[in-house]
């Protein structure tokens, strides 16, 4: 039984979740429904629906472990893909005039993709994604919303322990993603919005 709510918590808390639906929140904080949609779309589409199609297929093809990428080595693709795409996304509401939050938001994620490479590729770590983002998610709405919005640690926890509890990290690799969402993700939305 625990290990089914483990299971299931990583994936209906799995990154790509979190950053399709993040976006839309976000960008509801200032526009009008239509506008909230093109940039949310835009954010999700080139954050989370592009790489998230890569790491599908490449785990189909067997060039990593599964959708959730738990190999270490197997990442490269994946997160270069993602800063690809979500670069694109930015020049595309850059040209397009998007909102400063939504710009803080991508910002904010290039900067947690960035730092994940050089943890994941530099210092050869395995650092916890599924955390990184969650607890990134839970700052920026904060910052956005106001303090209610704590109420998101709660499965920003339930994720992170989930991570541990399938055997998919350690304790010490799903604590620094929770200290680097908080911090690179979040403290950068902070700074840019």
């Amino acid at each position: 039984m625990i290990k089914k709510v483990a299971r299931g918590a990583t994936e209906v808390l799995a990154p790509w979740v979190w950053v399709i639906l993040l976006p839309f929140a976000v960008a509801y904080a200032t526009e009008s429904v239509w506008m909230t949609l093109l940039w949310g779309f835009v954010v999700a589409l080139t954050a989370s629906v592009i790489p998230m199609a890569v790491i599908v297929r490449g785990a189909r093809k067997g060039k990593w472990d599964g959708h959730h990428v738990t190999n270490r080595e197997g990442r490269v693709v994946p997160l270069v893909t993602a800063g690809a795409s979500l670069a694109a996304g930015t020049v595309i509401m850059f040209l397009g005039d998007a909102p400063r939050n939504m710009l803080a938001l991508a910002g904010s994620m290039f900067a947690s993709l960035i730092v994940s490479m050089a943890i994941t590729f530099g210092l050869k770590w395995k650092i916890s994604l599924h955390a990184a983002v969650a607890w990134a998610a839970v700052v920026t709405l904060v910052i956005v919303y106001g303090p209610w919005w704590l109420l998101l640690a709660l499965p920003a926890a339930l994720v992170a322990w989930s991570r541990v509890e399938l055997g998919d990290h350690t304790t010490g690799q799903v604590l620094a993603g929770s200290v680097m969402g908080v911090v690179v993700g979040g403290g950068t939305f902070w700074l840019l919005s």
